[in-house]
């Protein structure tokens, strides 16, 4: 805001010095053609070139000030903007896509300094100008305003008529972007299975509806644009025409008619010019809405007080969790401890909210109810960049950055070599690292594209116990691991153990629970059992049929993931 008023003074002087024409030519014709003096001329003439000079720097100052202004706003919104969607991501709420916001962001930046916002800014100086109309005569005042009046309803009609089109031109074009980009993201099944065709044609339907939407509003913008135009070189002629008239009336001198006639047009110059770009305007006022909209639905985060680091004591009570956005229950009620170094198998059949639960481990999803504390602070309000360097997290779904493997392991921070090292011996890693034609430096492509499965969950392993992290979740961490792979995991929960690192593993693999303390069986989002492994595992093993009097097998009690049934 301080740059626009700062704007809005400049404008004050340069809509003052924009009549310098007009002061020009009437003290022409009313000193310099009487009088005949050359030297009053040519003093007036420099007089008129100073103003003109001032007149180019001053606008000069004015974009310059906005450019400042733009530079500014983007500055202060670009991380805001940024954390507000990575968390619509993280939450998955659908507040727009990423390409989307920073558009919006970048065309609000790029209209600041605009001729169309400076246009904005200089229309109620053009009050000062129809003043001086009225000032010559007031019938060519009302008149001027008339012609204000009819480039006012004008704008309005065309902001009546372009603004439900481009409204959904602009949301065809995003459906369009992002279904493309879902295309693009899956081209190995589609060509596989010969799905081309069929999806470019829906692309091409929605860029179809996209275009013909752009059409009609660029049909009817520029219709209103030519109309404004025209009423423009009407008004000025047409106050010519009733200045002349006026003047044959002996109402008016002939210098009166001529400067009321420039003034005319200077009024609805404002106007024109707004109406002209009213297109590129409604575009950047819909962008401010949803970025209005967007950083409302996540206000800035109180900073949060410094904890210290955690030893790894977790304690999950009476946790329920949905997904975000969903009403539906995962977890249900699910409440457990572990202490600081012990190990815990989380095991159960798809679907019960193993994933649910480590997400919520970490902090990434929010508990509907309920806590879940780490050394008896709520994970989820702790700030994780300063909570992130003591946990360590491998996720269902591999997720690597396009960089180097160092630098992916070292989690983009700065590069330890000898923990990066660590990391990678510690997981079985050492032996791809010598293969690979860069070592530590090798880029890996966008998400890891230049790896294979197994040797992306090898580097994404290592990236979470990188440091020796005092809590450790694992997500399926052998989901892509061959033997070799399954042996190096054994070792890397046997060191983690060794270094007291409290260790939660997602799995449905038996092989890793000679490396792990406890179990924890989850059954339809319901904990059914939780203690050391041998207890557990004996609780889950079939019984054995009881005899009964009215014969053997009668009677018998079977265990299913850990009910009886």
């Amino acid at each position: 805001m301080p740059y626009v008023y700062r704007v809005l003074l400049f404008s004050m002087v340069t809509n003052l010095l924009v009549l310098a024409p007009s002061w020009y030519m009437l003290e022409v014709y009313e000193r310099v053609v009487n009088s005949q003096n050359l030297l009053t001329l040519f003093m007036l003439t420099l007089l008129v070139i100073g103003c003109y000079l001032v007149l180019e720097l001053l606008e000069w100052v004015r974009s310059m000030v906005m450019h400042e202004g733009s530079e500014v706003f983007d500055r202060r919104l670009r991380e805001r903007l940024f954390n507000t969607m990575f968390n619509a991501r993280l939450r998955s709420i659908p507040v727009g896509n990423a390409a989307q916001a920073l558009g919006d962001m970048r065309a609000i930046r790029d209209f600041l300094p605009s001729q169309a916002f400076l246009s904005i800014l200089d229309s109620p100086l053009a009050l000062l100008v129809l003043s001086l109309i009225f000032l010559i005569h007031p019938f060519l005042g009302w008149f001027a305003l008339g012609g204000a009046v009819v480039q006012f309803i004008i704008g309005f009609f065309n902001e009546e008529r372009i603004r439900e089109p481009l409204m959904a031109a602009n949301r065809n074009a995003m459906g369009a972007q992002m279904y493309a980009g879902g295309v693009l993201r899956n081209a190995q099944v589609i060509e596989s299975m010969g799905m081309l065709g069929l999806l470019r044609e829906r692309w091409l339907k929605l860029q179809r509806d996209f275009l013909d939407e752009q059409a009609a509003a660029s049909d009817s913008a520029g219709t209103n644009a030519a109309f404004s135009k025209l009423a423009q070189m009407l008004l000025s002629s047409l106050i010519l025409g009733l200045g002349c008239w006026l003047t044959l009336k002996g109402e008016l001198p002939a210098s009166g008619m001529i400067v009321a006639s420039i003034l005319g047009g200077r009024v609805l110059s404002p106007l024109v010019q707004i109406i002209a770009n009213w297109r590129n305007i409604s575009n950047v006022r819909e962008s401010y809405t949803r970025l209005g909209n967007m950083l409302a639905s996540f206000p800035a985060p109180e900073p949060a007080m410094p904890l210290p680091a955690p030893k790894g004591q977790l304690s999950v009570e009476a946790a329920v969790a949905s997904a975000p956005g969903s009403q539906i229950p995962i977890l249900k009620g699910i409440s457990f401890r572990v202490m600081p170094g012990d190990s815990v198998a989380v095991v159960g059949p798809s679907g019960s909210g193993k994933t649910t639960l480590a997400r919520l481990l970490v902090g990434v999803w929010p508990p509907a109810s309920g806590k879940v504390r780490l050394d008896g602070s709520d994970v989820h309000g702790w700030d994780k960049e300063e909570l992130g360097p003591h946990v360590g997290y491998l996720p269902q779904s591999l997720e690597l950055f396009e960089g180097s493997v160092a630098e992916n392991i070292a989690r983009f921070g700065v590069l330890d070599d000898e923990r990066v090292q660590d990391a990678c011996r510690m997981v079985g890693l050492d032996a791809l690292i010598d293969s690979l034609p860069d070592g530590y430096a090798t880029q890996i492509g966008s998400e890891g594209a230049y790896l294979s499965g197994g040797q992306r969950q090898r580097v994404a392993l290592a990236r979470a116990v990188y440091g020796m992290p005092m809590f450790v979740v694992l997500d399926e961490p052998n989901s892509n691991l061959d033997e070799d792979g399954d042996a190096a995991l054994l070792d890397t929960l046997k060191a983690l153990k060794a270094n007291g690192t409290t260790v939660i593993v997602m799995t449905h693999r038996v092989n890793l629970l000679s490396a792990i303390g406890h179990m924890l069986v989850l059954v339809d989002g319901q904990l059914r059992h939780f203690g050391p492994r041998d207890e557990v595992l004996a609780a889950l093993q079939p019984k054995p049929p009881a005899a009964t009097a009215s014969g053997p097998g009668n009677g018998a009690v079977a265990v299913k993931g850990g009910a009886p049934v």
